[in-house]
């Protein structure tokens, strides 16, 4: 049997059963074999440093140890039940040790899944339609979700721009768009219409884009005035940003919250968190037929994805772990700055230590507008470069993990002078 093995043949044979030749995430022009702690491998065996990281989860990195253990040990006892178990049972009472707002757990398998749920919970909870999302902001694939997210025009706020087709304008016509960091028009907004409105969505740190001081503790002011639910999209910043995600590390809680990513371990498993009263519309005996939000999933909340996560939790609560995710995160943002300004560009590092990206653009980055300023040409060189280094990134984040050694920094400081340098 002929065996193809070539990654450029696996490209080929992709683009004959994938639209677009790949699974519509990352890039279609590589194809992972393998991956190990910080490195991954391509089909044709070359190595790179990993930044993607899954786009997330992996914050140990591949093939923990001690997260691998557990896997192997509930294989042999099931896969999945589509019943409670215990595992699952157990992740949920350590969400909510952990996280401010959550009081009560429903288990999805997709972020996507957990903030449609969130955004139809606010409307079941509050018996009002329309929700607010800030431009740029991403909340998975639901209908609402897909409302400006990466408009291509500009249009007057709160108008909504879908980003797919299929979408019917009724959507458009019960979400209000926001710009990020602006307190003074979301005010104005809610005086206009916060009677209308069940909830507001955001990211925290909005793809990397950090809040203003002051900005979430606002938000949260304004909800409480007009009576509005206020969701924290954390499937990101969740056990990343901190243990207790975004809302340990600024101090705002909101009324529900997305988990994903690194409570599944690698595994598909997300979460929609939240106060048990607004919670309770997943419970048809307490709230009767008229106000239940019917949920469920085949995999929600597998023993697999729940072993995985509970491991990834218990090393994460272990001293220093975030002290050193930090200061990886840090270094990592340092070297950019310095290989950057030697090379005499225009930049800002934007983000946090625990998850940031360089922009090619003068001035503040606020909101979506304003990293729309970024320098496309000189990002696409950047980044080439970077991946020709062996470092694998997304287009516009990277993500420190845990997993990265001496080794790994000092082979990525010598790419980031490389990329620097070619520009």
């Amino acid at each position: 049997m002929n065996i193809i093995q070539s990654q450029a043949d696996w490209l080929a044979r992709a683009a004959e059963v994938l639209p677009g030749g790949g699974f519509g995430n990352f890039s279609n022009d590589i194809i992972i074999a393998r991956g190990d702690r910080a490195r991954v491998w391509d089909q044709d065996g070359k190595e790179y440093v990993d930044y993607l990281i899954g786009s997330g989860p992996m914050l140990l990195g591949h093939g923990h140890p001690e997260v691998m253990d557990v896997v192997l040990q509930q294989l042999p006892q099931g896969l999945t039940f589509f019943t409670n178990n215990t595992l699952g049972i157990e992740l949920a009472e350590e969400i909510v040790r952990a996280v401010p707002c959550a009081e009560m757990v429903r288990f999805v398998s997709t972020g996507g899944e957990a903030d449609m749920y969130a955004i139809r919970l606010a409307r079941a909870f509050m018996g009002r339609d329309k929700m607010v999302k800030f431009e740029g902001g991403y909340h998975g694939m639901s209908a609402e979700a897909q409302m400006s997210l990466s408009p291509a025009r500009q249009v007057n706020f709160p108008q909504a721009v879908p980003d797919s087709a299929g979408i019917p304008q009724s959507v458009a016509d019960e979400m209000l768009i926001a710009p990020f960091n602006d307190l003074d028009y979301l005010a104005s907004l809610l005086d206009e219409h916060g009677s209308e409105v069940a909830g507001i969505i955001m990211e925290p740190l909005q793809r990397v884009v950090p809040p203003e001081p002051g900005f979430l503790q606002g938000v949260r002011d304004l909800c409480d005035k007009h009576g509005i639910l206020l969701i924290f999209d954390e499937i990101v910043t969740g056990f990343r940003l901190d243990y207790g995600g975004a809302q340990e590390r600024w101090g705002v809680t909101p009324d529900i919250a997305t988990l994903g990513k690194i409570i599944g371990g690698g595994f598909p498993l997300a979460a929609t968190v939240g106060r048990a009263d607004i919670m309770s519309h997943f419970d048809k005996a307490k709230v009767g037929a008229d106000k239940w939000l019917m949920q469920l999933g085949t995999l929600s909340g597998n023993p697999i994805a729940a072993a995985a996560g509970l491991k990834t939790m218990e090393v994460l609560r272990r001293p220093g772990q975030y002290d050193q995710l930090k200061a990886t995160g840090k270094r990592l943002m340092e070297a950019h700055d310095k290989a950057l300004t030697e090379a005499g560009v225009d930049f800002r590092i934007v983000g946090d230590a625990t998850l940031f990206d360089v922009v090619f653009a003068e001035g503040p980055i606020r909101n979506y507008r304003d990293t729309q300023r970024n320098d496309l040409g000189q990002l696409g060189a950047f980044n080439r470069v970077l991946r020709d280094k062996g470092i694998l990134k997304a287009p516009t984040k990277l993500y420190p993990s845990l997993a990265l050694t001496e080794s790994d920094l000092t082979i990525t400081e010598a790419a980031i002078e490389a990329a620097a340098s070619a520009l």
